[in-house]
Parts: structure tokens; C-alpha cells; sequence
């Protein structure tokens, strides 16, 4: 391998002084440098193929231009992992490196994975976690900013969040301006407002509800549970369909909403003719289900990017909502028609 060009190998080619050098390429302002002097500075740059040394520039400038991202089980799971995607394609527009450790939801994991991180002159901490809830961060040695992406902590540092309220208004609005009047709901639970256990599913319910209020409407049925998983669902939709007579269906999750699906079957209903279903997360095999799965989608690229952005800016903001976009798809029946 040829040897990297050094700054004195750039001065030396150049026949001037590397402070000069240094002066040029770092485009260090009133250095009262002759065009010529520059231009000499540059093509023996070019010549000589010179590239910063970003761990030596890192010392002078104390900025070493590598961000830490320590999740709990974003980094090895599909579900979630467009964060980490936007999190890099942010950092390298800007010219970052992403050191990235996982701690598998261990809480001495994630102390040791944070000291490695400053260890290394990181220049700012990303949280990520998969499911969105308060935790605790141990904020009193760290000295560089530090943001949470789907996550929020007791300190209230600032963090990224899906826009969970508006998402769940979009849903309910959905299906109301579809004719739909009959709706039932599965996965309401009064243990997922604490926010050890979930920040947003509180705000999903609320936009829910704030959606069927607004249109004078109330769900016909709700199907309690906070496990939600197509078990529940299939469950749950057999209780709707014995106890209700409904013409859609709000699953908690996607899970759920598989779940749903089996259970409509089994019954000899049609999606979405005889039954309409409306999920959140838009998880990989929604799109794969027969009819498509109409569902919220969870932003994690996007949130991934904005957690970047505000680490690298040091923005305070407490918190940055991220729209969840609806994925309309064929699970839905139009009832004006």
C-alpha cells in the first residue's frame, strides 16, 4: 500500500511552509496568502492525492466527527432497522462516521457501550430504541449532546417521536370518511400509559378516540389486551364478531391485525367487502398480506435522520414529532359507494 501523503509531503511539493499549507486547505480566513501561493498549495494537494487525517484534524479541532448510536434491539431487527439506514445516510451527508453497539436491552450493556462511546471522543449520543418508552440516562458524565429516537428519559433530554396522535386520528378519520359508522377496536389496555412501558401508545389511543368524537361516534366494541400478537387478534376478532355486528376493524399493531385476518376467514368474511381493517406500524409482510393491509407507518428512516440532524446541531428542542404516514392499501371499503 503507497504511503498516505502527509501535510509536510504537500508543503514540501508546494515549496512553501506547512503552516501555509495548513492555512489554505483549511480555508482559514485573512491569511493574506497570494493567489498564486494557494493555488500552488492545492495542485500539490492534488498531485500528491493528500487527504486529511480526520483523527489528527479531530484533535486540533476537538471534534473527532463520529457520532455514537446505542439501541436496545434496533440493530438486530428488520423491523426497525431504517433508523440506523437514516441515522448513516445523515451522518455521512455531513461527513460522520456512526459507531453503533448494542445492548440487548441490558442496562450494564448500555453504561459500558456509552463509556466506549466517549472513550472515543465521540461528538454526540444517539439513543435508539424499538419500542418507544422513558428511560433513565446517566447524563452527569456525558459533556457532548445527546439525543433519543423513540425513546424519552427521565431527564428529558430531547428526543425524536413518532407523531403517535395524529396517527392515530389519521386511522379512525380514515375509516369515518369511508361511510364506516360500525367500529370496533382491539388492543385498548390501561397498562400501556405507563410510560416505562410505552410514551406514545397513550397518544395513539387519544387520536383514535378524538377522531370517532368528532364525527359523534364511539367505538361499537373494544377488545382489551396489551400482548398483542395475531393470537390476540384472532381472538379478539372472534369476540367482535359474536358480540357485535361492526363493518371494521382497528387493530393495535399489524400483529394483531394478522390475527384479524384469520379470524375473518375462518368466519367466512371477505376483506375488505364484508369487512374493513386498519392497522398501525406497517410492518414488512403487510404489504404481503391478501387483500394489502391499510396501516400507519411507523417513521423510523425518518427519525433516524432527524435524530442526526439535531445531534449534530445540538438543538435543544424537547421533542420532535415525526409524521407517521398512512399506507393505504386494500384492506379498506369505501361505504359511499
Amino acid at each position: 500500500m503507497a504511503k498516505r501523503a502527509t501535510l509536510a509531503d504537500v508543503a514540501q511539493l508546494a515549496g512553501l511552509s506547512p503552516t501555509t499549507v495548513s492555512m489554505v486547505l483549511n480555508n482559514r480566513p485573512n491569511s493574506r496568502l497570494s493567489a498564486d501561493a494557494a493555488e500552488r498549495v492545492r495542485a500539490a494537494a492534488a498531485k500528491l492525492n493528500y487527504r486529511p487525517n480526520p483523527a489528527a484534524r479531530g484533535l486540533r479541532l476537538g471534534k473527532t466527527r463520529t457520532v455514537g448510536f446505542i439501541s436496545d434491539e434496533v440493530t438486530i431487527t428488520r423491523y426497525a432497522s431504517a433508523m440506523i439506514r437514516g441515522l448513516l445516510e445523515e451522518a455521512e451527508a455531513q461527513d460522520h462516521t456512526v459507531l453503533i453497539s448494542e445492548s440487548g436491552r441490558h442496562v450494564d450493556r448500555v453504561a459500558s457501550a456509552l463509556e466506549l462511546m466517549l472513550d472515543r471522543q465521540a461528538d454526540g449520543i444517539v439513543f435508539g430504541l424499538m419500542g418507544a418508552k422513558q428511560i433513565e440516562v446517566p447524563t452527569a458524565s456525558i459533556e457532548v449532546p445527546v439525543v433519543l429516537t423513540n425513546a424519552t428519559s427521565t431527564s428529558g433530554l430531547p428526543c425524536v417521536l413518532p407523531d403517535e396522535f395524529r396517527a392515530g386520528y389519521d386511522a379512525a378519520h380514515h375509516l369515518v370518511e369511508r361511510g364506516h359508522r360500525r367500529i370496533a377496536f382491539i388492543g385498548r389496555s390501561e397498562a400501556l400509559l405507563d410510560p416505562a412501558l410505552s410514551v406514545t401508545i397513550g397518544k395513539r389511543y387519544a387520536g383514535l378516540d378524538a377522531a370517532l368524537a368528532e364525527a359523534g361516534l364511539a367505538f361499537t366494541h373494544q377488545v382489551d389486551g396489551r400482548y398483542w400478537e395475531p393470537d390476540f387478534g384472532y381472538r379478539g376478532a372472534k369476540e367482535i364478531f359474536d358480540n357485535a355486528d361492526v363493518t371494521a376493524i382497528v387493530a393495535a399493531n399489524d400483529r394483531v391485525a394478522f390475527g384479524v385476518y384469520q379470524a375473518a376467514q375462518e368466519r367466512g368474511l371477505r376483506i375488505p367487502e364484508d369487512l374493513s381493517v386498519v392497522s398501525f406500524d406497517d410492518e414488512y409482510l403487510a404489504a404481503y398480506l391478501r387483500p394489502a393491509l391499510t396501516t400507519m407507518q411507523i417513521p423510523y428512516l425518518e427519525m433516524g435522520r432527524a435524530a442526526m440532524q439535531l445531534v449534530l446541531s445540538g438543538d435543544p428542542s424537547p421533542e420532535t414529532l415525526v409524521p407517521m404516514p398512512l399506507q393505504s392499501r386494500g384492506s379498506v371499503r369505501d361505504l359511499r359507494h
